[in-house]
């Protein structure tokens, strides 16, 4: 484990050492790419050590099992965390869109507060129903 860690702090030295000896090298130029360089090879080796670190701990099967859970029940929860991820973000995307068209429509009449009002309660509903898919899906 310690020549892990030791390759590893290397690697973080070189992630630091690299893009600035490049950046001088070809005269402060290069500055954007240096700096790109510098955090995708920082932050994948970190990753990397993450990776390194924990790999050796307790399978997640392993400690399913333990807690008396099935993969089916596992796979249950993923699917309820899914429905209400995903129809959270689809909801918000839609929240946005219809928003913003409601708030340009009331700028030039004021008297359809109601109407947009509607478009975008319809649009919060699709983050509610994929909610109650979710209870269905653990209550199942």
């Amino acid at each position: 484990m310690n020549t892990v860690m030791t390759i590893l702090m290397a690697l973080i030295a070189l992630t630091v050492i690299v893009p600035i000896v490049m950046y001088y090298g070809t005269g402060k130029r290069k500055g954007r790419e240096c700096l790109l360089m510098n955090a995708v090879s920082f932050f994948s080796v970190i990753g990397l050590g993450m990776i390194c670190m924990l790999g050796g701990g307790v399978s997640a099967l392993a400690a399913g099992e333990e807690a008396g859970l099935t993969v089916g029940e596992g796979l249950k929860f993923i699917g309820a965390a899914l429905s209400t991820g995903l129809s959270g973000v689809g909801g918000g995307i839609a929240v946005s869109s219809a928003a913003s068209a409601a708030i340009g429509a009331m700028s030039e009449n004021e008297k359809i507060m109601g109407k947009t009002l509607i478009f975008v309660a319809l649009a919060e509903g699709i983050a509610l129903y994929g909610l109650v898919i979710s209870f269905m899906i653990l209550n199942a």
